[in-house]
């Protein structure tokens, strides 16, 4: 049997109603360079108007400026790591497959594709512009399979104590949110104190009445910071081991106090919960179900890899 990950676009604007696009710069600089490439100054304002306008289209308090570039200009990091590795192993898109995107994102904004033409023209960007950005995500979406899904593994003993432990959460889903604080590869124990101290802060802040979303959005080093670290419903069967006896004890609404990763520090809020326990699961369910959450713990793992390999050169700040 071959299992597929299901490893989500980066870039919420394909799934997300039309964001504000960036007003034209009469001046450009080198922002950072990663290995021997160059992001640019209006490549970073453009995906920071992307995300102001996404967060607001979702209701999430914007956070400050330089937090809001910091995020964005992270996620341009790492998609430029992606891309090069993608180049590197000579992937390609099919215009099919392109196309066929193009159209979706045009029906997820509820316009035909001529529709979402002329928006976009009127927004002073082109049809030509986001199906270079589209192209990219879908590139992206290819190394991340090829690079994390491929060394995924699920053994038959794995399948045995899955199928055991299970228990009665089979049928059960949890809308859960989160907060990373991340720590790198092999970390110093100053910088694993300095996570969790980091961690220990937004806590209390969040004890104290803070709103998840916008620290989320401003502080998170996970993909979904700009969705105010919304993960979306997880069955119980793909969450990780190390959140399974935190998240059935959380009330919809509660925040866990840090839990310890290899990836760093995890703050989860439960949002809601769905389903009820019993029913069975066949292997097939069992394995694929084992396989997606491996592939969720992997992909964190992963990103760490890439960056930590990479030469980058951040002059965001400089004069």
């Amino acid at each position: 049997m071959r299992l597929r990950a299901s490893i989500p676009l980066t870039l919420a604007m394909l799934l997300s109603p039309l964001a504000a696009m960036a007003q034209p710069v009469p001046l450009d600089r080198i922002v950072a360079v990663v290995n021997d490439d160059a992001i640019m100054q209006s490549q970073l304002e453009d995906r920071v108007d992307q995300a102001r306008g996404q967060l607001q289209s979702n209701d999430i308090q914007v956070p400050p400026a330089q937090a809001l570039e910091r995020q964005v200009l992270d996620r341009l990091i790492v998609e430029q790591i992606e891309l090069q590795m993608a180049e590197d192993a000579n992937l390609t898109i099919d215009e099919t497959q392109l196309n066929a995107t193009l159209r979706g994102v045009a029906e997820n904004n509820g316009m035909s594709l001529d529709e979402f033409a002329n928006t976009l023209e009127q927004q002073g960007r082109s049809i030509a512009q986001v199906r270079e950005q589209i192209r990219r995500e879908l590139l992206i979406r290819q190394v991340q399979q090829s690079r994390v899904a491929s060394r995924v593994n699920v053994s038959d003993r794995e399948v045995d104590r899955f199928l055991e432990q299970a228990g009665q959460s089979r049928n059960v889903s949890y809308h859960l949110a989160q907060i990373l604080i991340a720590v790198p590869q092999s970390p110093t124990p100053d910088q694993v104190s300095q996570a969790q101290a980091e961690a220990q802060d937004i806590y209390r802040q969040l004890q104290n009445g803070a709103d998840f979303q916008q620290l989320a959005a401003a502080e998170s080093d996970d993909a979904q910071a700009l969705e105010g670290g919304d993960l979306g419903w997880r069955p119980a069967a793909q969450i990780p081991s190390i959140f399974t006896d935190v998240i059935p004890e959380l009330a919809p609404g509660e925040v866990s106090e840090p839990i310890r990763s290899p990836s760093g520090f995890h703050l989860l809020k439960l949002l809601d919960t769905r389903g009820e326990g019993g029913g069975q699961m066949s292997r097939e369910q069992a394995s694929q179900a084992i396989f997606q959450r491996k592939v969720n713990d992997e992909l964190e793992a992963w990103i760490q890899e890439i960056r930590a390999s990479a030469y980058i050169d951040n002059r965001l700040g400089d004069s």
